[in-house]
């Protein structure tokens, strides 16, 4: 049975994981999509897989529509969290954002991206 979870231990908060995140990581774009990766590397370890999202003010300036899209970036990790560890690994560290200051109509929108970021790893 897949784990739908997306529990406390899987979410980037760490400042210090954050900061090496944006030091070290290789970025990816898809559409509306950007995902920033750190892999587990012998020089460089990673100890858990850990996830985070976030939206920008400057695209949203208001807070119900930045957690709307935040709840649907979350939403898709979670339900396709098996193929996004196939694509990237099982020791990454990633953070992913969305780019525009158009709301996604449908979830299915931001899926379709999200699986498209993930073949486009997968083939690189």
């Amino acid at each position: 049975m897949q784990n739908f979870k997306y529990s406390r231990e899987e979410k980037l908060k760490k400042n210090t994981e954050i900061a090496l995140l944006f030091d070290k990581g290789k970025w990816r774009s898809c559409g509306n999509l950007r995902i920033i990766i750190l892999k587990d590397k012998p020089n460089l370890p990673v100890e858990n897989h850990k996830f985070g999202v976030s939206v920008s003010k400057r695209y949203f300036k208001k807070a119900v529509h930045r957690n709307r899209v935040k709840r649907l970036l979350r939403e898709c990790y979670r339900l396709n969290k098996e193929v996004y560890k196939d694509a990237f690994g099982e020791k990454t560290l990633a953070m992913m954002f969305w780019v525009s200051s158009e709301i996604p109509a449908k979830f299915q929108e931001v899926e379709e991206q999200f699986l498209k970021l993930c073949q486009m790893q997968k083939k690189a």
